[in-house]
């Protein structure tokens, strides 16, 4: 049957060991996205490799290993590591999402044009939030909350609109995988660049990023 986050396997003794593991690991790795980066956070489904068995169950689950557990409570920012340990014992093993749309939007595109995106912004001296590589070969750079909503007149101010780009926004509804949860049972989420206290907090407006995003987007996908 695979494994089951939170299931029947939950005796006592085992929950108790979860947790003491999980202060040193998961519930610390949440923590400081609550308590330092002042992010919500919440317990999500993994998946089994090779067959990517859900954790949820269900056996026709449409996004094995990258959603949120079925009732399972958000986290809000600000929680403390006890907070989080005794919120995140329920759920031993769950991946760590963060809801798109509150403190941040995502865009995403590929990761090779992502990675030469993220040395040009640099070289730039733009100001630029959190980025995140994932195992199936996205770059997810955060921006100010909203970008999902303004993407397309955006890209339509710069000329972009027409383009056939590999490109998206996430924002209200959507989650995303936070390092170092497994991604859907492909492996690991990663940091390009990890939070950082002047930009965690306040990421940058996505028109800032857009143009060069979009002229490498462009590029690759010829």
């Amino acid at each position: 049957m695979g494994f089951t986050i939170g299931g029947s396997r939950s005796t006592r003794e085992f929950r108790s060991g979860a947790r003491r593991r999980g202060r040193t690991s998961e519930c610390t790795a949440v923590a400081e996205y609550t308590g330092l980066w002042g992010w919500d956070a919440v317990p999500g489904a993994r998946a089994a490799a090779p067959t990517r068995q859900c954790s949820c169950g269900h056996t026709n689950c449409s996004a094995p290993g990258a959603h949120p557990l079925d009732f399972a409570p958000t986290v809000k920012a600000g929680a403390t590591l006890d907070e989080v340990t005794e919120a995140w014992g329920e759920y031993p093993g769950a991946a760590v999402l963060l809801p798109a749309g509150r403190a941040f939007d995502v865009i995403e595109v590929s990761a090779e044009a992502g990675r030469r995106a993220l040395v040009r912004l640099e070289r730039m001296g733009l100001p630029l939030g959190p980025v995140t590589a994932t195992p199936d070969g996205r770059a997810q750079f955060f921006v100010a909350p909203g970008a999902a909503a303004e993407l397309p007149q955006l890209l339509y101010r710069m000329g972009w609109d027409d383009a056939d780009l590999d490109l998206r926004a996430l924002g209200p509804g959507a989650y995303v995988t936070a390092p170092p949860s497994d991604f859907a049972g492909l492996g690991p989420v990663s940091w390009l660049r990890p939070p950082a206290l002047d930009s965690a907090g306040a990421p940058p407006q996505a028109r800032l990023l857009l143009g060069t995003l979009a002229y490498l987007c462009h590029r690759f996908r010829r």
